[in-house]
């Protein structure tokens, strides 16, 4: 073990005033600091041998920042990161042709490196690429979380002292970051003026097909789905290259029509705080040990109430602030009560996770979800973004109608159950679910793990 590296324990051995030791080199005059420091590191030691990795986090796979000895390394780690969640992000957009995800832009828009040799009709126009994307948000996320936990390494106590905000203070450049974050969004969401705006709409066959729309705005601080800040922003720079849109109601307004991008840049930066709530129920990981098997000791109600408290305030000040109309939760513009209610579930969640598995044992109906999160990018990119089963879908009998997935999902969810969404949403929970986790527990099995 290194010099300088802390370790945190709540083995009751420890007064009420710290919840961690201190592993550091300690000179005294009388010669006794190098047995100190050797009686140190033989206590920290211990402490490292019992503690058992905790499986409620890859049950709920969030974001991991890794300790290393120097700033410089870290900032190297956190680059080369950054950048390979970047490249995966643009490179999905390009693998996927957007006509696989939506017959609607199969003329509009099309992307994909399939085509014939002299036949580029179906390759990527550099114009149109989709430059925004869930991996780019997470890239943002991560770099700049990561890159805070770096540099203030160094000036942030080594022990958390008791008290209910004392790893507040301890932690205070994070949460100083994520609340610049959150002004920068505010401000700009509800002083920016949103001028009006309008679109072209191309459609082949569509009675809409060329059309221009004109929305009037022309208001300041509008949470409106037509006028807010969020969508003026994305639409001077990825809105138009990231056409988005779901079934449209037969009385829908015409600015339903254009596109929008659901992984903006002014959404992205209030995602920052949900990366900072994120990693704040990390650091009550770090510094609440718990050298225990399966019994609800100081460390485990510790990490428990911690979490459970944030989890619950959080999620109540969302709900409030949706219900009284002050700042409705919207995931496109990843609205501040949005990132309170989804931060606070996440909270709840992981807690209930946590005392499932790592505190009754209850390990074993939950393998899949830990398999899953020990491959999530692979979950991610071939089951989410549906690369799988776009090949899968690939290969049909006659009609392109007649594939594998659309014979499953309409023989054996949908007529079933004479219901679309039910029947989709039955044919996600028992066939995608449990097909992933079997196909991520094998991986494990096998050692095969796409990391970043």
């Amino acid at each position: 073990m290194e010099k300088g590296q802390e370790i945190a324990a709540s083995d009751g051995e420890k007064g009420p005033e710290h919840h961690a030791i201190d592993v550091g080199h300690v000179e005294h005059a009388d010669g006794r600091g190098e047995d100190t420091e050797q009686k140190r590191v033989a206590v920290a030691e211990e402490v490292q041998k019992k503690s058992r990795r905790v499986a409620a986090l890859d049950a709920f796979r969030g974001l991991t920042i890794v300790r290393v000895p120097n700033i410089g390394t870290a900032v190297k780690k956190i680059a080369i990161r950054t950048l390979k969640m970047l490249f995966w992000g643009v490179l999905l957009q390009a693998l996927i042709p957007l006509h696989v995800l939506d017959e609607k832009f199969d003329d509009m828009y099309k992307g994909g490196y399939s085509h014939a040799p002299d036949d580029l009709s179906y390759g990527v126009d550099m114009k149109k690429i989709r430059w925004c994307g869930i991996l780019q948000r997470i890239a943002l996320v991560y770099f700049v979380v990561a890159l805070i936990e770096a540099f203030t390494t160094k000036v942030r106590p080594t022990t958390v002292r008791s008290g209910p905000y004392a790893i507040f203070d301890a932690y205070r450049w994070q949460w100083l970051g994520g609340f610049i974050a959150f002004v920068i969004y505010i401000v700009t969401t509800f002083s920016l003026y949103v001028p009006d705006w309008s679109f072209v709409y191309h459609n082949d066959g569509d009675v809409n097909d060329g059309k221009q729309f004109t929305v009037q705005c022309g208001v300041r601080a509008s949470l409106d789905q037509a006028c807010n800040a969020v969508g003026y922003v994305d639409r001077q720079d990825c809105t138009f290259s990231s056409p988005n849109m779901g079934p449209l109601r037969a009385d829908a307004p015409a600015w339903c029509l254009a596109p929008f991008e659901p992984e903006g840049l002014l959404s992205s930066i209030s995602s920052i705080l949900s990366g900072t709530i994120g990693i704040h129920y990390g650091h009550v990981l770090i510094h609440f040990k718990v050298i225990s098997e399966n019994s609800l000791r100081p460390g485990h109600k510790e990490r428990l109430k911690h979490w459970l408290l944030m989890g619950f305030s959080l999620l109540v000040l969302g709900i409030l602030l949706h219900f009284t109309k002050a700042i409705p939760i919207n995931k496109q513009l990843y609205s501040f009560s949005y990132v309170c209610f989804t931060g606070g579930a996440a909270g709840i969640v992981l807690s209930a996770f946590y005392i499932l598995i790592d505190v009754w044992g209850l390990r074993t109906p939950f393998l899949f979800l830990e398999w899953i999160g020990m491959n999530a990018m692979l979950v991610f990119v071939l089951g989410a973004q549906g690369i799988l089963a776009a090949f899968v879908n690939g290969w049909y009998y006659k009609s392109p109608d007649n594939s594998l997935v659309h014979w499953i999902v309409n023989h054996v969810f949908v007529n079933v159950w004479h219901s679309q969404r039910l029947g989709t949403l039955l044919y996600v929970i028992f066939c995608e679910i449990v097909f992933w986790g079997v196909a991520a527990g094998v991986l494990h099995k096998m050692g095969i793990y796409w990391k970043l």
